[in-house]
């Protein structure tokens, strides 16, 4: 009998965050693949996420590229979120249309961020979006808080609370 070694293996911010997200990888998004600052996604549109034109609808395509951007601004540690994010819609995606998005982060500064997502279909754009993150402080009480706390004083901005 051959015998398998388990290598039990630290999942990455960004394997922990997806790994935890239930919205996403209920409705059949995959990460394909991620970096620093980087990460691409995969979703295939079913028929639930058609609209009345029988077009996906842009909140099913606003919610992948979301997840590409969240993947990449995740992948740096600290738990970050959405500040802000903006799309275009290029051209529709269709039901059974395999989607790609792929997320770059364009700039990093204190706990802000700027991400840019392609969503793709083959080499066709369907949607490109933008997000603005923000790493979230760590209220915990545990020493990250009290670091912040001793570092800000009311009524001053510091370069890493911006």
């Amino acid at each position: 009998m051959v015998g398998t070694v388990s290598q039990a293996t630290e999942q990455t911010p960004t394997e922990a965050m997806f790994s935890a997200d239930d919205a996403s990888r209920g409705l059949g998004i995959e990460l394909v693949e991620h970096g620093a600052g980087r990460a691409v996604v995969r979703m295939t549109v079913t028929p639930a996420m058609v609209n009345g034109h029988r077009i996906a609808h842009g909140g099913f395509l606003f919610l992948l590229a979301d997840t590409a951007f969240a993947c990449a601004c995740n992948s740096h540690g600290p738990v970050t979120v959405a500040a802000g994010a903006d799309i275009v819609f290029v051209a529709p995606a269709r039901e059974g249309d395999v989607l790609v998005a792929v997320a770059e982060e364009r700039a990093r500064y204190g706990r802000s961020g700027i991400y840019d997502v392609s969503v793709r279909r083959g080499d066709e754009a369907i949607a490109e979006f933008r997000g603005r993150s923000r790493s979230v402080r760590d209220d915990s009480g545990g020493p990250a808080a009290h670091r912040d706390a001793a570092r800000e004083t009311p009524g001053t901005t510091t370069k890493e609370s911006r």
